[in-house]
């Protein structure tokens, strides 16, 4: 056989070992990680995106020049991604005979109370809804909870606008008998039929007057869209890796069978009997 045959079977002969199914499913599973983990990394940096432009939105709303709350939001208007957060002013005076609370709500420690929602007559005699914050839920919940008083007479407020708080969008279920003046969600389409008044769309979080109790609703912190960043990254780099890795394995199971075939031959060759040497005759 020519030498080149020989080196050719020899290196078919090397590689059989990838016909195994152990191999066929090695090489099948990280063929089909790697666009995974290519999609995973596009999907990361969506996410990424859509945290940024949220974060930068919340910042532009919160650092906007405060306006009246009545050129944003007016009887029935859906606040907007645009609008949320933005810091408004509102004139009028707090009914606090209709107030209500919000249940199953937690402040910046965690402790769980509820949030004040006390309606607020404008001038013009319009309902704005207003989340005075958050108060302890000391003793039973389904008792009404003492709560302190706003300012007396007419006042001005100003709050962070918010939107209608919705299932879908909050995960809160929307219970239903429960005690009396205690909700779970806000909504003003809600509050406009039991208050038989014209409620502006949302509700306002209030950041002035400041108060002590109830304790307001600290600023809307920001997603950690860095983080979707990095994981884009290191799906990106899992994926150039699984090929790394499968060519690493391939040599080291070629290296192992190298290694095992002159073991093989070296033990072969200390088991052969040596051959009697061959003498000359002797010279007659």
């Amino acid at each position: 056989m020519r030498p080149t045959a020989r080196r050719y079977r020899r290196g078919v002969h090397r590689y059989r070992f990838l016909l195994s199914a152990q191999w066929i499913i090695l090489t099948l599973v990280a063929i089909a990680l790697i666009p995974t983990m290519i999609r995973l990394g596009f999907w990361q940096g969506h996410r990424y995106d859509e945290r940024t432009a949220r974060n930068n939105l919340v910042s532009e709303a919160l650092h906007a020049k405060p306006v009246p709350v009545e050129q944003l939001s007016s009887p029935g208007h859906a606040v907007t991604r645009t609008e949320k957060y933005r810091t408004v002013t509102a004139t009028g005076t707090f009914d606090t005979a209709k107030e209500e609370v919000v249940r199953r709500r937690t402040n910046s420690d965690g402790e769980v109370g509820f949030h004040v929602l006390t309606p607020f007559v404008l001038t013009d005699g319009k309902v704005l809804l207003v989340n005075r914050g958050w108060i302890p839920a000391d003793g039973a919940q389904t008792a009404f909870p003492k709560i302190p008083a706003p300012p007396a007479g007419r006042t001005t407020v100003t709050g962070r606008l918010m939107a209608d708080e919705t299932t879908a969008a909050s995960g809160i279920k929307n219970v239903q008998g429960l005690p009396d003046r205690q909700i779970m969600l806000i909504n003003s389409a809600q509050q406009a039929h039991r208050l038989g008044a014209q409620v502006l769309g949302g509700y306002i979080e209030q950041t002035g007057p400041q108060t002590d109790s109830p304790e307001q609703i600290s600023d809307p912190g920001s997603e950690d869209a860095p983080l979707n960043y990095a994981y884009m990254i290191q799906w990106w780099l899992f994926a150039a890796g699984v090929p790394v890795g499968w060519w690493f394995l391939l040599r080291r199971e070629i290296r192992d069978q190298e290694e095992a075939a002159a073991a093989e031959a070296a033990t072969d060759a200390q088991e052969k009997p040596e051959k009697p040497e061959e003498t000359e005759p002797a010279a007659v």
